[in-house]
């Protein structure tokens, strides 16, 4: 049976703890925008035909204008940002990979299911999250200073002008993208690479062809296109966190970090407080390594007074 790593979600597990209907639960345990991008219509045939090079092309060229990607550098659509991640540690031979911690578990787990050693003394692979989940550290250039430098930019479309992209042409940088936080439309399943065409075009081919659905490839599209919607969203989710730390901190916790998509508080007892929400059939996210560490995503608009209540 596969090894399941501590995330965010969970939720039928917490569920069957603490009862109710899975519909009246509020799952504040990711940092996935609660304020989803409206899906449009989509024609019978994106379901039915298999998706062509036009709508592959179409979505490239938005998410190279989104994102401001550089001349020199390629971009390629996958199945969630997870299907890149557990590829990437094949780009080099094994050898050793700095991970700073805490961090995503997912990088470390890839690289270590591909023989690489974990270890920060003369790395041959480093893996940035930019910003970091939990803490939100935002990092700079100075880091890329490895042979093979991933920088996972998952949370990053919340501050375009933070982003390490204009770096993506150097070799040996891989800029990763995930569509599912900021447009909240994590079931999508699409993510994005950007690296030096070479990298692409290696990635490319352990993903096979038709990677990304139809769906996904109209969706994606329409939404990389409406910067209209990304500059309202940016300003509702700094707003929102602001209004969450203030809720939060009322209780006595601290803001120890985050970014405008989750936040992360210091408290006496993270385990006894995610009890507490629980019993509100509200789902949070504390971490193993930390018993005063609790990590809340934002609330959809009409969840404020549960979570005020719960509190």
């Amino acid at each position: 049976m596969r090894n399941h790593r501590d995330h965010g979600g969970g939720l039928d597990a917490a569920v069957a703890q603490y009862g109710g209907a899975r519909a009246n639960w509020i799952d504040l345990s990711t940092g996935i925008n609660p304020v989803a991008y409206p899906i449009p219509a989509l024609a019978l045939d994106v379901w039915t035909a298999l998706p062509d090079h036009a709508a592959q092309t179409a979505l490239i060229t938005a998410a190279r204008e989104f994102w401001q990607v550089p001349d020199g550098a390629e971009i390629l659509a996958a199945p969630g940002a997870s299907s890149l991640i557990a590829n990437l540690p094949t780009l080099a031979p094994a050898g050793r990979a700095h991970i700073p911690t805490p961090t995503y578990n997912e990088h470390a787990a890839a690289f270590a299911a591909h023989g690489w050693t974990l270890g920060k003394d003369h790395p041959d692979a480093k893996v940035i999250v930019h910003p970091n989940n939990p803490t939100g550290h935002w990092y700079d250039s100075d880091a890329l200073t490895v042979p093979l430098t991933i920088i996972d930019e998952s949370f990053a479309d919340v501050a375009p002008d933070r982003s390490l992209v204009g770096h993506a042409a150097r070799p040996g940088v891989v800029v990763l993208k995930s569509f599912g936080k900021f447009w909240g439309l994590a079931g999508l399943r699409l993510g994005f690479a950007i690296a030096t065409p070479d990298t692409i075009n290696r990635l490319a081919d352990l993903l096979g062809p038709w990677p990304v659905s139809g769906p996904a490839l109209e969706i994606g599209h329409k939404a990389l296109c409406d910067q209209a919607w990304a500059t309202a969203t940016r300003n509702r989710l700094s707003a929102d966190a602001d209004r969450l730390d203030q809720l939060v901190t009322r209780t006595g916790a601290t803001v120890e970090g985050g970014c405008p998509l989750f936040r992360l508080y210091g408290v006496d007892d993270a385990k006894g407080l995610q009890t507490q929400l629980a019993k509100h059939h509200i789902w949070s996210r504390i971490f193993p390594y930390s018993r005063h560490w609790l990590r809340l995503g934002l609330p959809a608009p009409d969840q404020w007074h549960r979570l005020e209540a719960a509190l």
